[in-house]
């Protein structure tokens, strides 16, 4: 029998949770609120008349085929860098689960990267992939691959993907070893006399029985793909070459900071946030299903 935590006066719970709905206020309605209210002014280039324009501001960036193409680099970027981060995740936690010599050594190394900041992140693979003084941007150009992501676009995005999902790797293998660890040894074993290979019990038992921590990890990656990789994108190559790695984030950034056009920057803001709300309401509505709790 569950016991219930009961207050003796109403007010106590409310003022309890006062603190992380202030945050909540301050940190995230009141500057959504702030930006859908500037998606629909314009001001003029010295910031001092103001003028609401409607919808002008959302129709302008729909016909802008560079916010179009936008939209294509962050969606093969957000792919990616969630494909990327999560399978590598699930292969290391899979070698870590084993009973193996200092696996405690392995796990401890393993979670480190979270730790470090995205702008540093992008400077450690900067000593890898630059093409004078990187590692593998000389054993590259050395061998005869001509490599340069400051000025192959391709490149470049190749990467800021691998950059990011880096990055991601040590927050979904924590999650994934927590995963394992919690399935019953006697499932695996009973499949085990059962006859089945180990692939075909990570795929049959093992696998279904990580949905869950497989659905939360897909949502929390492509939220993450989708805005805090500015940072990497941001020192690695600041949106280019050519445009190359702008995806929707950096550039909202780059025409409301740099560009000070803040009616057309807080329009992308709002676009963006439309868009993971309904990305995430579509996974909810139709991947959900397959999950097993």
């Amino acid at each position: 029998m569950r016991k219930k935590v009961i207050f003796p006066q109403l007010g106590l719970p409310y003022l309890l949770l006062l603190p992380q709905l202030a945050i909540t206020v301050v940190f995230f309605f009141l500057p959504a609120g702030q930006a859908i209210w500037f998606s629909f002014l314009r001001q003029d280039a010295f910031g001092i008349r103001t003028e609401f324009v409607w919808f002008e501001n959302f129709v302008e960036l729909f016909q802008d085929p560079l916010y179009l193409d936008s939209m294509w680099v962050t969606l093969v970027f957000s792919f990616w860098v969630t494909l990327l981060s999560m399978s590598v995740a699930l292969g290391l936690a899979v070698l870590a689960d084993r009973h193996i010599r200092g696996a405690t050594a392995y796990k401890t190394l393993l979670i480190w990267p979270y730790a470090i900041a995205p702008a540093v992140a992008a400077v450690l693979w900067i000593f890898i992939f630059h093409p004078q003084i990187g590692l593998l941007g000389k054993f590259l150009n050395g061998i005869g691959i001509k490599w340069d992501y400051k000025l192959n676009g391709t490149q470049a995005l190749i990467t800021v993907i691998v950059a990011s999902a880096w990055k991601q790797v040590s927050y979904n293998f924590l999650f994934f070893l927590a995963g394992l660890q919690s399935i019953p040894r006697s499932v695996l074993e009973a499949a085990a006399i059962d006859g089945a290979s180990p692939a075909r019990r990570f795929w049959t038992v093992v696998f279904p029985l990580l949905s869950p921590t497989t659905f939360f990890l897909l949502v929390i990656n492509l939220t993450y793909a989708f805005f805090d990789t500015f940072g990497v994108i941001d020192a690695l190559t600041k949106g280019g070459p050519a445009k190359a790695t702008t995806t929707l984030i950096y550039r909202a950034y780059i025409d409301g900071r740099v560009n000070l056009d803040l009616g057309s920057s807080s329009a992308q803001s709002v676009v963006l946030m439309l868009a993971v709300i309904a990305l995430t309401a579509v996974q909810f509505r139709f991947i959900e299903r397959k999950v097993h709790y």
